[in-house]
């Protein structure tokens, strides 16, 4: 090769944004937006993160406001959409709400991920600037709120819960538990005393009286 031809192609290298895996990059995005808030993140922060230049960001996904989207959806399907799955897979509502807790707690308190919940904290950062995507995190948010709100309906339907329970308000005060939860992990509350307050809550369920 000519000294002309490399010096051509050390120049193309150089000016080709560098390869690098989407998926691993993107989770490792979700962690700092998980940790920081969109708000509070920075791009410096990311592409740190991430481990990949701007051009090549920006050619992934388009924008910040982009990857968040992203990133919430990666957290929505593999880390906290898996807490919310155990609601199902109990057919006492009962056990679904305190497995659904509890799976919750170890993840806002777990060592390998930022400490609480990405939808709840990370998306309360979202500023006003960014209208679209604050209504974005508040209709997921309201979206657990319906899926809890059925499977209650379902307890008061089969005999669990008593008739006169008022579904939508104990969907309410689930999601003010789940707030709750989230900002005394932050807080670096241990995970034995959330399980307590699981626990406590469980108690005053509004249980139909056995005959």
């Amino acid at each position: 090769m000519s000294s002309q031809q490399d010096q051509e192609t050390q120049h193309k290298t150089r000016g080709r944004p560098r390869e690098f895996d989407r998926e691993s990059a993107l989770r490792r995005a979700m962690e700092v937006f998980w940790a920081k808030g969109f708000d509070t993140c920075s791009m410096a922060d990311l592409v740190d993160a991430m481990g990949i230049n701007s051009p090549s960001l920006y050619a992934a996904f388009g924008s910040k406001e982009n990857l968040y989207r992203e990133a919430v959806e990666l957290y929505t399907d593999a880390e906290g959409g898996a807490a919310l799955r155990q609601l199902q897979t109990h057919e006492s509502v009962r056990d679904g709400l305190r497995a659904m807790f509890r799976a919750s707690v170890e993840l806002f308190t777990g060592a390998a991920h930022p400490r609480g919940c990405m939808i709840f904290l990370g998306g309360m950062s979202v500023g006003a600037e960014h209208a679209e995507l604050r209504a974005e995190m508040h209709k997921r948010r309201r979206k657990v709120a319906s899926i809890v709100a059925a499977r209650l309906a379902q307890g008061v339907e089969n005999g669990e819960l008593d008739a006169r329970t008022d579904v939508q308000a104990l969907a309410a005060l689930c999601m003010t538990l789940f707030a709750g939860l989230s900002i005394q992990a932050q807080d670096g509350v241990r995970r034995a005393a959330l399980f307590a307050a699981i626990d406590q809550f469980i108690s005053t369920l509004p249980m139909r009286a056995k005959r």
